[in-house]
């Protein structure tokens, strides 16, 4: 299997994503600190500082997370990471992904995962992807990208109790057939 960047500066015509330095929190925590953003996932509380301090310091070590940036105002705008890999099963895992309100519901998120989700096949065959079950605005989302439901499991994200999510996948083979271009 050819070598995969897990944090490579990737760009679509409206969004483009940067490795996250640790230097960006604040801007960072500044787009988190709305609580409607958390309001669906399985940590609501991930507004306040202190909860936000824990999952900034689990993005920063993966190793995998990204700044999300908006191309028409060069502003950042939400975050999002690989992590997951599995050599074995040629597969790896999209998750994480936040974004500022103002760019929910449409042309941003798309074109996001499908990014992601065309570099990611450069080197695997599926991508995964963990989304809460109390999450259905996400859940419509990455079913309109084509992505199925395939499980339920209990996931500990870094330095938070377990919480029930959604194990969503997207195969390769599938995605190529359907030709999804979603700018």
């Amino acid at each position: 299997m050819k070598e995969f960047d897990v944090q490579p500066t990737l760009e679509k015509e409206i969004i483009r994503i940067r490795p996250l330095k640790h230097n960006d929190f604040e801007t960072l925590y500044t787009i988190a600190s709305d609580p409607l953003i958390w309001e669906q996932h399985p940590n609501r509380d991930r507004y306040k500082r202190e909860v936000f301090e824990v999952f900034f310091e689990g993005a920063m070590e993966s190793g995998g997370a990204f700044l999300v940036i908006d191309n028409q105002t060069n502003m950042p705008i939400g975050s999002t990471r690989y992590y997951g890999i599995d050599t074995n099963d040629s597969a790896i895992t999209i998750g994480y992904t936040f974004l500022a309100k103002d760019h929910w519901g449409g042309k941003y998120n798309k074109a996001l995962k499908t990014l992601m989700i065309n570099n990611a096949f450069t080197c695997f065959n599926k991508v995964m992807l963990h989304i809460g079950a109390c999450n259905i605005r996400s859940q419509k989302s990455i079913e309109r990208l084509g992505a199925r439901k395939i499980d339920e499991i209990e996931i500990a994200y870094y330095g938070e109790p377990g919480k029930l999510n959604f194990i969503y996948q997207i195969d390769k083979d599938r995605w190529e057939k359907e030709t999804i271009d979603l700018k």
